[in-house]
């Protein structure tokens, strides 16, 4: 091929140009390539050349490619820098939601000791700067009493971190400082620190921990026990956790350790001087003791005393100096009837008991913290009118010998004896539904017969109010249980039997999922489709696994998302669920065991709470409602919890009151309105809420808690007053047991027209109001009714509430009982 050939070939193709017939065919591949070009470019070979030529040559592309772009973002930064205003909308961070805020604070340890003590004792600067102001106060409080050789208790609502409190404080002590020890060559070598808490948190503190710090944390619990043991004595643990139970049952062989600092979570279960748990942390040799709880004192005022004996010894005196001086007058003094005298007494006791406990307490709750940022919370009663076959079962139930033995034991035995029935003939009762099965191994009887069927007769009688099929024998029990569940059963169902299904487990799906018989799930109903429809989510919270297992079938039938946890529930997938419900938009309702779920779960993505079963514990029903209450929430809480009328279940929750009354009395010091008559532990003065008497009382046709409220008008007593709040503090109330309560109209009456939603009014409220109220009564269909509350003092029912409810009436026919209660 000749040179000029070469050069024509090597010419790019867009120069070719067909001069004459055959140049066109000659060049007609060329053409073919140019019109493909466009969409698949062919890169032509580059010549052959030297290799240090070639890279020369990419080297100085790439120099130029690159000081071009350092002279472009050079010339933009000039221009940004003349411009007067800055736009960065396009690349600033998401906006946080409107509750949400950035916690962090300066960068620099919190000092704890004096000025100028060597070596200072300081919360690390990394940790510091993640506290809130509330958590910082509480550290130099546990480091105040840690400097004193003193213990206390730091009784903070629950979602305020105390956790993390207690962890702060350890870092101060143990002188942590980030990730390194700070000094590590000298620092005085501390004892470690013994952290006792429920099982279920165990892996929460660990972790914790391990966010917060660089501890040397071992776990305390199940078959390494043994090897932990000697990491401790060889000081090589600094931080020990265990549970409750492993330390009640191996805390002997841990006796021989120096604590520095002892920290128990949860520490009002050490609420019961007799049990074994409290005798076995009395044996821990540390005055530095600390417990944490936002419950301090649950059901008694000396309750406190056991607590405060624990964490500060003689701090409170005797036990029955306790009792003569403070437990007594504060009882005696809350009694609806008591003379002014009483009260007057109570009162400056109470002040006394208030100022002695600040010493060794900091309570702080979420209103007086971070209420103002969050959305508040609501807290309504539902008085759920049983259905009519439930009504007939529980009147038979009453009817039973067992009951009826309880309830004349202090009357004349029929035998003629001037014994009472209890001292006589009616101490065993062999014919009863209950007792013979207690009494199978012992005929005769046991020593406390027959006070020994108080609380199964209990158990049946909250059973009967939550649901008929509760009661039928459970197939997991033993063939003898269940046979005699089953007698059971046919006894109190009577001429029912049929309609309710037979003595036996339902094993219908349709069946189990009905709620024709059952007055809670009937307005469950209600509420949960006019919930949905606003795209609200729901905590369901029932203390009966079994109750659980039939509002799940519930659920499936009306076709709803869910999640579920109780105790079967593994504790390394319980995290999962609540991960996956707090973010799945789709899941509806979390069933949840209120035993499994009551401590260590975050499950803010859900703004309302049912509560489908009360608890004698007033605790229980609390803590359960701070699953969702808590820092994270972003919108308004609002909880229901569901009473069957006219049954025990007001009893318990009249309780529920009257313990949170005793409460606040003695740990926060506040000021009370007394409608109770009855006294705890007292058999002089058990009014309306003590005895067997009380308890097996006949309400089925009563509004039991009308009765008290109304009783509480008649007398017309002088009641201290609350203190006024602010509109802001009324939307962040903790319990609907802080507050008072007024009832307004305890007649049922059944009508069929749309309910008539009035202003609830305040609470103070006139006597031509009230008379009014009597008069004319919230209507609707059946006796079902909602008491709203949204604080110290509720003015008006919310809107949103109205709002369910009237979608709910014109929906369908709804119950509402003609109550109203202002708390």
């Amino acid at each position: 091929m000749s040179l000029r050939a070469l050069k024509e070939s090597l010419r790019p193709c867009s120069t070719l140009k067909p001069s004459s017939s055959s140049s066109i065919t000659q060049t007609q591949p060329y053409s073919i390539l140019r019109e493909s070009d466009s969409l698949f470019p062919i890169h032509r070979k580059p010549p052959k050349s030297s290799l240090s030529h070639q890279l020369r040559r990419l080297d100085d592309s790439l120099t130029q490619t690159h000081s071009k772009t350092l002279q472009q973002q050079q010339q933009q930064q000039e221009e940004k820098e003349e411009e007067p205003e800055i736009k960065i909308t396009k690349f600033a961070s998401p906006k946080l939601p409107q509750f949400q805020f950035d916690h962090t604070g300066p960068f620099e340890p919190l000092l704890l000791s004096s000025h100028g003590e060597f070596p200072p004792v300081q919360v690390p600067a990394s940790i510091n700067c993640r506290l809130l102001e509330h958590q910082r106060e509480g550290v130099r409080f546990l480091y105040g009493l840690y400097k004193n050789n003193h213990g206390g208790i730091l009784g903070d609502d629950m979602g305020l971190g105390k956790t993390i409190q207690a962890i702060a404080f350890l870092a101060a002590v143990f002188a942590k400082e980030g990730h390194s020890t700070l000094n590590e060559n000298h620092v005085e070598k501390r004892d470690p620190a013994l952290i006792i808490c429920p099982t279920s948190v165990i892996h929460n503190w660990e972790s914790e921990f391990s966010k917060w710090s660089n501890f040397s944390v071992s776990i305390y619990h199940g078959a390494n026990r043994n090897l932990i043991y000697d990491k401790l004595e060889a000081n090589e643990v600094e931080i020990l956790i265990t549970s409750f139970d492993t330390y009640r049952i191996h805390g002997s062989s841990l006796l021989d350790i120096n604590w520095n600092i002892v920290i128990i979570d949860e520490a009002h279960r050490l609420k019961n001087e007799k049990s074994k748990l409290y005798k076995a942390c009395l044996e821990i040799k540390t005055l530095r003791r600390y417990g944490l709880t936002g419950t301090a004192m649950q059901n008694k005022i000396m309750e406190l005393f056991n607590l405060f004996d624990w964490v500060a010894p003689g701090s409170l005196g005797t036990r029955e100096h306790f009792r003569e001086f403070y437990d007594e007058p504060l009882k005696h003094g809350q009694r609806s009837t008591a003379p002014d005298r009483f009260v007057q007494i109570a009162n400056k006791r109470k002040q006394h008991l208030v100022a002695v406990l600040h010493k060794y307490l900091l309570r702080r709750t979420k209103e007086e913290t971070i209420g103002h940022l969050m959305m508040g919370k609501e807290d309504n009663i539902v008085f759920c009118a049983m259905s009519d076959v439930q009504k007939r079962v529980y009147r038979r139930m009453l009817q039973l010998p067992d009951i009826q033995c309880l309830i004349n034991k202090n009357l004349p035995c029929s035998c003629g004896s001037p014994l009472t029935q209890v001292e006589c003939c009616k101490r065993i009762v062999p014919d009863g539904a209950i007792w013979p099965y207690l009494h199978r191994d012992n005929p005769d009887g046991c020593d406390s017969c027959p006070f020994c069927l108080v609380l199964p007769c209990l158990v049946k009688l909250q059973q009967i109010s939550n649901h008929l099929e509760l009661i039928k024998p459970n197939p997991k029990d033993d063939p003898d249980k269940q046979n005699k569940d089953a007698e059971f059963a046919a006894a109190v169902f009577g001429p029912d039997i049929d309609l309710v299904g037979g003595n036996t487990q339902n094993e219908s799906f349709m069946g189990l999922s009905d709620v024709t018989h059952c007055g809670k799930m009937r307005a469950l109903e209600k509420l949960l489709y006019s919930w949905f429809s606003q795209g609200d989510k729901v905590l369901l919270f029932s203390y009966s696994v079994r109750m659980l297992d039939i509002l799940e079938k519930f659920l499936i039938r009306k076709g709803y998302c869910f999640s579920r946890l109780d105790g079967s529930t593994p504790t390394n997938l319980r995290q999962s669920l609540v991960d996956d419900f707090n973010s799945s938009p789709s899941k509806q309702v979390f069933l949840i065991s209120t035993r499994a779920g009551g401590l260590g779960l975050n499950l803010v993505s859900a703004n309302r709470v049912v509560i489908f079963d009360p608890n004698w514990n007033p605790a229980q029903d609390l803590q359960a409602q701070d699953r969702s209450f808590r820092f994270g929430q972003k919108r308004h809480v609002v909880v229901f919890r569901l009473l069957a009328a006219g049954s025990l279940e007001e009893l318990v929750y009249s309780r529920q009151v009257y313990k949170q009354q005793l409460s606040n009395i003695a740990v926060s010091g506040k000021m009370e309105k007394r409608y109770f008559e009855g006294v705890q532990d007292c058999k002089e003065f058990q009014g309306e809420l003590f005895g067997i008497s009380n308890l097996f009382r006949d309400l089925s046709d009563k509004l039991f808690t009308g009765e008290i409220i109304e009783l509480h008008e008649e007398h017309g007593h002088e009641t201290e007053q609350p203190e006024e709040v602010n509109p802001s503090e009324e939307e962040t109330s903790s319990s609907v047991l802080e507050s008072e309560t007024r009832l307004c109209n305890k007649s049922v009456r059944d009508a069929t027209s749309k309910p008539d939603l009035v202003d609830l009014g305040g609470a103070d409220i006139e006597e031509e109001e009230l008379t009014d109220l009597r008069s004319n009564p919230l209507q609707g269909e059946g006796d079902d009714a909602i008491l709203p509350r949204k604080g110290p003092i509720t003015r008006t029912m919310s809107k949103r509430l109205q709002e369910d409810w009237a979608r709910a009436a014109e929906e369908g026919p709804r119950v509402l009982m003609n109550l109203r209660v202002d708390f």
